[in-house]
């Protein structure tokens, strides 16, 4: 058999051709990715945001307002309800609160309208006499109230509202206790229709200030009534939450503030 041997001048230039076969490879493949890939421009879609809310049973506009984080002039204003904010189960309302190009789509007629009571049917006898109900003058305060505790505690949590984690401060005691009013005022809510906050108490002492007392036991006060700085409103406990406490907000202009701030220093 016979064998054809390369000498040493031809060996080293077929190496030398396979080399630079592979740089010539390689600089067509760095040239193909250098290039930009073409990148279709996909904005996030808006969130959605709640625009509309369907009154329920228990339900009044300032748990509404207090909910949606709205002050309850704005919204009622909004909405063409007029003191004392009444408000009726199944009447939707716009949250859509500084929206112009809203406000002049949907007129302060057409949404007076909606406010309107349902009509109800006159059963009384022609003998019966109608008597109007009783409407009680909230005490109301005039200028900035003068804020006490409304439990003995101490606090188990901070505020937080510019992180969204509390918008108030939460109060050790035990079960039981009684929570009392933190300043004069009216109850504008009472009752567990807010998800996360229990049994709720809402006062509002003027036209600036409200605040909130949650995860009651019990309540001792009904919407409507007017309360005394102090007074008993209701018996901690722990609803809507996994432990005894008080969680306790105060909103300014709707907006919410530090209690701590407010509160006199221990």
């Amino acid at each position: 058999m016979n064998v054809t041997i390369l000498d040493r001048p031809a060996s080293r230039a077929f190496k030398a051709g396979i080399v630079i076969y592979i740089l010539i490879a390689l600089l067509l493949v760095s040239a193909c990715s250098s290039q930009p890939a073409q990148v279709v421009n996909r904005e996030q879609p808006p969130s959605r945001k709640i625009q509309h809310h369907r009154v329920s049973p228990g339900e009044t506009l300032y748990s509404i307002a207090w909910r949606y984080d709205i002050e309850h002039r704005q919204l009622a204003r909004h909405n063409g309800i007029s003191p004392p904010f009444t408000i009726y189960p199944g009447q939707m309302l716009r949250l859509d609160v500084g929206n112009t190009s809203a406000q002049a789509a949907d007129p302060p007629a057409a949404i007076a309208r909606q406010s309107k009571p349902p009509e109800k049917t006159n059963t009384r006898s022609k003998n019966q006499t109608k008597s109007a109900p009783a409407q009680p003058t909230p005490s109301l305060i005039s200028g900035a109230p003068k804020w006490q505790w409304p439990v003995t505690g101490r606090v188990l949590s901070a505020f937080g509202a510019s992180t969204g984690l509390n918008q108030g401060i939460d109060i050790d005691g035990n079960l039981g206790d009684s929570v009392v009013a933190a300043a004069a005022g009216q109850v504008v809510y009472a009752g567990n229709g807010l998800r996360g906050y229990g049994n709720l108490v809402i006062i509002k002492h003027n036209d600036t200030f409200l605040s909130a007392y949650a995860h009651n036991r019990r309540l001792r006060v009904s919407e409507g009534d007017s309360v005394k700085a102090g007074e008993v409103i209701a018996e901690m406990g722990s609803t809507g939450t996994d432990s005894v406490r008080l969680h306790f907000e105060i909103r300014r202009d709707g907006k919410p503030v530090d209690p701590i701030g407010y509160l006199p220093k221990r």
